[in-house]
């Protein structure tokens, strides 16, 4: 029994902010920005609208696009490092909303790879008998952004996108998922502030410790050497070369990263999703939003071999194989 995406959705705020936007609120400019990031713009939560409301329109059209009831589902797991509160989970809250009333619900925390974590777990879920699983990565990064940080400021974006996991006889499905991690790293992108390690004070609020700090450089070496390792080794797993590859769905981080990447492993760039022109650095949702544009552009269709690839905080990578 494999574990296939039989539907997958997404969905962004209404609100964009540009790079003009933004170069009326710190010391930057839309050239540096594309040059550095490649990003022109990116979608920003509304006064109000949280976590849970994004992962919910999300996984809606994943059930949509895989004509199945939210009754059905045996789990709901959400990505997510910006959930609506410490607790419960924002996965509980999405149950509800979805009115998936048999659906355990539980959320997981990986950061930038969370969607491909989730996967992961969905995919021995579905191995050990449940039937349908939704994976959701939904994140508003827009409320662990310092605004005044121009550094960080510019890279991130808010949005959610889903797929729908189910049990699948046929020869559709995951082949393989991959993950890793090193915490000797964790201090390269991090929340230093608000949790029981430093819980909330004022100073946190002073220092602006509640907010995402990162070591660009350093993430960038670390960022392209991760991910073309995880690449390699995935395909070496399931006996595939990097021309077989239909489609490359990587994290949308920063462009410069993608095409080192790109680089490194031979790929050319027709064969990879990119998007993170429009949307910035999602994080947990940057894959879904992806793969889901993907298919509604045409690029992936039955049969088509899509390879993922992740990094972030922790710091996780991860990677996957999937016969769509």
């Amino acid at each position: 029994m494999k574990a296939c995406i039989a539907g997958i959705g997404s969905y962004v705020p209404a609100r964009v902010l540009t790079n003009a936007d933004l170069e009326r609120m710190v010391a930057t400019s839309d050239e540096w920005i594309r040059e550095r990031t490649g990003i022109r713009e990116r979608r920003i939560a509304a006064t109000g609208e949280a976590c849970s409301d994004l992962a919910v329109q999300a996984g809606k059209r994943a059930l949509t696009a895989a004509g199945l009831s939210a009754t059905v589902l045996d789990m709901i797991l959400v990505a997510t490092c910006t959930g609506d509160y410490p607790l419960p989970a924002t996965a509980c809250l999405v149950q509800h909303q979805l009115g998936a009333t048999k659906a355990a619900a539980c959320d997981l925390s990986a950061a930038c790879c969370g969607f491909v974590y989730a996967l992961s777990v969905a995919d021995a879920y579905i191995k050990t008998g449940m039937r349908h699983v939704l994976v959701i990565g939904s994140e508003v990064m827009s409320a662990i952004t310092d605004w005044t940080d121009r550094n960080t400021c510019v890279l991130f974006g808010d949005g959610a996108g889903a797929a729908v996991i189910s049990a699948s006889d046929g020869k559709r499905g995951i082949l393989s998922t991959h993950l890793r991690s090193d915490g000797t790293l964790c201090e390269l992108i991090m929340v230093p502030g608000g949790g029981s390690r430093t819980p909330p004070s004022e100073k946190v609020i002073d220092e602006r410790l509640q907010y995402i700090k990162m070591k660009g450089n350093e993430t960038f070496k670390v960022a392209v050497r991760t991910l073309e390792e995880i690449a390699r080794s995935t395909l070496s797993a399931n006996h595939l070369r990097v021309e077989d590859i239909d489609l490359y769905v990587p994290h949308q981080a920063n462009i410069r990263i993608l095409k080192a990447v790109m680089e490194r492993l031979g790929l050319p760039i027709e064969k990879v999703m990119l998007n993170v022109d429009r949307y910035g650095n999602t994080s947990a949702a940057s894959i879904p939003i992806a793969l889901d544009e993907a298919v509604r552009e045409g690029r992936i269709k039955d049969g088509s071999l899509v390879m993922l690839g992740a990094f972030g905080a922790g710091l996780t990578w991860a990677s996957a194989v999937i016969r769509w």
